[in-house]
Parts: C-alpha cells; structure tokens; sequence
C-alpha cells in the first residue's frame, strides 16, 4: 500500500511538472508564480517547490525579478530529440485519422531542391494510384499543391530563380505556366495557408494542401489530399489545416500568444 500511494505520488508531480512546463512554453515572456499557479491550478507554494527543483535542474530559470521561464538544458535536450525526430512516425497517425474523416488519399511531401517527394501516403481505397503521388513519387514544385506551399515560404527572389531555372514546364492546360501566374498563386497561398492543385499535374486529379513546420516556424512538408474531381470537396480545408497543425505540434511547433 505504501510503495503504491508512493507511486501515486510520484506520477501526480510528474504531472504538475508537466502542466508547468506547457503553460511556460505558451507565455511570450518570464511568468511569475503568482501567474504560473494561477494557470496550471496548483497552490502557489506547491508551485514554488517544483519550480525550485526543475530550476535547480536547469530545466527551469528563475529571474532576479523573481519570474521563470524555460532553461537552457532543454535547449540540448531538444535539439537531441530533433535530430532523432523521423517525420513520417510522427505524422502518420494524424495522416490515418484525417483518412478517416475524409475518406480519400492523404499524402505527406518534402522539398527536394526543385521537387517534391512524397514520402508517405495512406490509400483511398476508391481510385488507382497515380504516379506522381506514389511513395517517393516526384513533381516540379509549382505543379503541386504541396509544392507550391515550398515556393510560397520562399523570397520572391527565390521564386523568380526558380521559374528561371525550371522554365515552368506545364503538364495540363491548367498548369501554371508563367511567372505572373505563379506569383499571383502564391501571394494567395501566403494569405490563406492553404494551397490547392485544380488538376495542375493532372487531368481528372485534384489536391488541397497544408504545411507543417517545426519548432521554428520553418516549412518542412506539406500534407495534403488528393482526390479524383468529382469528389473533390473544398469543405475539407478546415480538416487538412488542422491536422498539418496537429503534426506540426507533434514536432514541437508552438504558434506565438498574440497580447
């Protein structure tokens, strides 16, 4: 009985350390105790001995101003940790379930100099796979919506070489071919966060894509779902949105508190 209430014990700090933790990675700023009892729920002085001890552990910096904030050995720990990370682990089980939801292929792309590589994939089950979007399948950027999600992170310098290097070969009548229509496309993208592929790459396919950063902010693929026009449904975005974000807090992206 005591080595359980002991174990309980353990766990329940476990988990306050833990509630301490998130709510400093959301504050902006070094958080008094007075704020961080306050938003994880815990009595101030209950709060004081755990930060105490994750400071003492470098975990935890505590300020002359008597606030806290993260410290610098999870900076190593993280970085460790991002070096391991294997993106396509993380992200297909979020991939699995918005399959679920929608119902059509969900694809995961990554930037390969002026291509996109798709590196995983869930089936439709209703539709033939096609080629370009096939496990390590490849694709000039601005013909894909992934792709142009890329492009659209890029500086408009970058997108000008890119059309210049590549010439913008088209593959359907709907491709976009020039560099006014490019630049148009992405200053769209850039707005919405969303990008979208009306059979670019090829006739009868369609695709709405999402990007997913890491803990930087930085794009590092997109995710997206393809699927045959006539059931393409553009209600999906909300889904596609938030799942890309789902997996970009999964390799440790936290979205700026606004004030």
């Amino acid at each position: 009985m005591a080595e359980q209430q002991a174990e309980k014990a353990s766990i329940q700090v476990i988990e306050r350390m833990m509630s301490l933790l998130e709510v400093l990675a959301e504050m902006p700023e070094p958080a008094s105790l007075k704020v961080l009892a306050k938003s994880t729920g815990l009595h101030p002085s209950t709060a004081h001995r755990i930060l105490a001890a994750m400071t003492q552990a470098a975990i935890v910096e505590r300020h002359d101003a008597g606030t806290y904030a993260l410290g610098i050995r999870l900076l190593g720990l993280g970085n460790l940790v991002k070096s391991r990370i294997n993106i396509r682990q993380v992200a297909l089980p979020y991939m699995q379930q918005l399959h679920e939801v929608i119902g059509e292929a969900v694809n995961l792309g990554i930037r390969h100099e002026d291509e996109i590589i798709y590196v995983e994939r869930t089936s439709s089950g209703r539709a033939l796979l096609r080629v370009v979007y096939l496990v390590g399948g490849r694709a000039p950027l601005h013909l894909t919506s992934v792709g142009k999600l890329f492009l659209a992170a890029d500086t408009a310098a970058d997108v000008r070489a890119y059309a210049r290097r590549t010439g913008l070969p088209g593959k359907t009548p709907h491709s976009l071919t020039t560099l006014e229509a490019l630049e148009k496309e992405l200053d769209k993208i850039r707005r919405h966060e969303v990008a979208f592929d009306v059979e670019e790459a090829e006739i009868g396919l369609r695709c709405i894509a999402a990007p997913v950063v890491d803990d930087e902010g930085q794009i590092v693929a997109g995710l997206s779902v393809s699927a045959p026009s006539d059931r393409h449904n553009p209600d999906w975005v909300k889904s596609i949105k938030a799942t890309a974000s789902e997996i970009s807090r999964a390799l440790g992206h936290r979205p700026r508190v606004r004030k």
